[in-house]
C-alpha cells in the first residue's frame, strides 16, 4: 500500500485549484465556441494543478468569488445570456485583486516585523 508525501491540505489546494480553474478554462471554451470547449477546460484544469501545486489557495478563493459575483451581476444587469461574460471577467478581477491584497499583507507584515521590504 502507497502512502501519500502530501498533506491533506496541499491534496486539497490541488483539487480546488483542479475544479476552480477547470471552470474558468470552461466558461472562456463556451464564449470561443463550442470547439475549444474541452481544450480551455483541459489547460484550465492543468493551470489550476500547478497552481495548486505551489500553494495558491488565496488565488483560487479570489478566481472562484469574483466568478459568481460577476456571473450574477452580469445575470442581474444584463441577462441570462450575459452569465459567461461577466463571469469570466469577475473571475479575472478575483484573481488579479487576491493577487493585489497578498502582496500587500505580505508587505504590511514585513514592516511590522521591522523586516526590509525588498527581498
Amino acid at each position: 500500500m502507497m502512502v501519500s508525501s502530501y498533506p491533506i491540505s496541499k491534496i486539497m489546494d490541488v483539487l480546488l485549484g483542479a475544479v476552480v480553474m477547470g471552470t474558468v478554462g470552461t466558461l472562456i471554451g463556451l464564449l470561443m465556441g463550442d470547439g475549444f470547449v474541452i481544450a480551455t477546460a483541459c489547460l484550465g484544469v492543468l493551470l489550476g494543478v500547478g497552481i495548486g501545486m505551489i500553494g495558491g489557495r488565496g488565488f483560487f478563493l479570489g478566481v472562484l468569488m469574483g466568478a459568481c459575483i460577476g456571473g450574477a451581476l452580469a445575470w442581474g444587469i444584463a441577462g441570462e445570456e450575459s452569465i459567461t461574460v461577466g463571469a469570466g471577467a469577475g473571475a479575472a478581477m478575483g484573481g488579479f485583486l487576491g493577487i493585489w491584497i497578498a502582496m500587500l499583507v505580505e508587505m504590511f507584515a514585513k514592516r511590522g516585523k521591522g523586516m526590509p521590504l525588498s527581498s
